[in-house]
């Protein structure tokens, strides 16, 4: 089982909200310390709010959206994909 820190959780959800809901949002996959989402709209894409949520920079190209997130990208990949199911 994994162990989830108090606030991941709510950060997770904060992102995935920024990225413009569950429902715009393709695929989530941890690359080292980013998190690459791939987006239906890119339109719907919070920047702001993802640095709310503690991103150190968010990268765009075409419908994918890097979102440095730090060294906790995979557990945090993670808790997104339960926040998704």
């Amino acid at each position: 089982m994994r162990r989830r820190t108090a606030g991941r959780r709510e950060r997770a959800e904060a992102i995935v909200a920024a990225l413009g809901g569950a429902a715009n949002i393709v695929a989530v996959e941890p690359c080292t310390t980013r998190l690459r989402s791939e987006v239906r709209d890119g339109a719907r894409v919070d920047e702001p709010g993802l640095r709310a949520a503690g991103a150190i920079a968010v990268l765009r190209s075409g419908g994918v959206v890097q979102v440095v997130v730090g060294p906790e990208a995979d557990a945090l990949a993670a808790d997104i994909e339960d926040v998704l199911d």
